[in-house]
């Protein structure tokens, strides 16, 4: 049964789509189906901007934003514009969502920017690097499903709903070195493959901030929104509701 709110409609909430978009990256075409069906489904109205992340690099690009979501389509033809974007959205607390290179470039963000460790780098962007945090996968995920194992009590687990979860890839580049260090200052991940490999992470503290390396814009058809695209959503809408001095959607059932 669809969790329909009966709270009172507000203005669309704004949310920043980051990333290149593209009639070949499958989770792109699949935007606009569950913008529908989360309003037709949810009563959750939003109202997307593409922003290349070419255009991502400008100060104050996603700002006024109810949410960002950096979507799958790396490499990015500016990979500066896709961490400005996670920066702005994990340092004003705006919800936010990283998805496949959006999981890759929020390890990434974290790393240089809260961490310290500036040298870092995406084997997809900088092959040649001595540091690699994002390497080659071992093997392949390009059009994979995969169990992925939640941690009780986190983010995760409450989104999804379920202790563990069957989610569908498509990358060959995943997190590598230096994840201690990362868990060190804050970040935790809370979903892992069969073999133990971080397939989640979520930052305590923040409204909503969550990324995966799986796609869950590739669950299904389109027509019933992954639990993950959903919470998104309902925190983008909680987000401009509270803006507009309105209650929350869990405080005006």
């Amino acid at each position: 049964m669809s969790d329909m709110t009966t709270a009172p409609r507000t203005a669309p909430a704004r949310v920043a789509l980051v990333g290149d978009r593209s009639p070949d990256v499958t989770s792109h075409t699949r935007v606009p189906l569950l913008l529908d069906a989360l309003a037709a489904r949810e009563g959750l109205f939003l109202d997307a901007y593409w922003i290349g992340t070419e255009d991502a690099k400008e100060p104050g690009a996603v700002r006024g934003f109810d949410a960002v979501w950096v979507l799958p389509g790396s490499p990015y033809r500016s990979e500066a514009g896709a961490l400005a974007a996670i920066r702005t959205a994990r340092e004003d607390g705006v919800p936010f969502l990283g998805t496949c290179g959006g999981f890759q470039h929020t390890l990434l963000e974290f790393a240089r920017d809260v961490c310290g460790l500036t040298d870092v780098a995406h084997a997809e962007n900088d092959p040649d690097a001595a540091d690699l945090l994002i390497a080659p996968l071992a093997c392949s995920l390009v059009g994979h499903e995969g169990t992925v194992t939640l941690t009780p009590g986190s983010l995760a687990e409450s989104v999804i709903g379920a202790s563990s979860s069957v989610e569908r890839y498509h990358c060959s580049y995943g997190p590598g070195a230096h994840l201690d260090t990362l868990r060190a200052h804050g970040l935790r991940f809370t979903g892992a493959d069969g073999s133990g490999q971080a397939r989640i992470a979520e930052l305590p503290g923040h409204p909503f901030f969550l990324a995966t390396l799986f796609q869950p814009e590739l669950a299904g058809d389109g027509s019933r929104p992954h639990p993950v695209v959903r919470a998104l959503a309902r925190a983008a809408v909680d987000h401009a509701r509270v803006a507009a001095g309105e209650p929350a959607l869990s405080a005006a059932r």
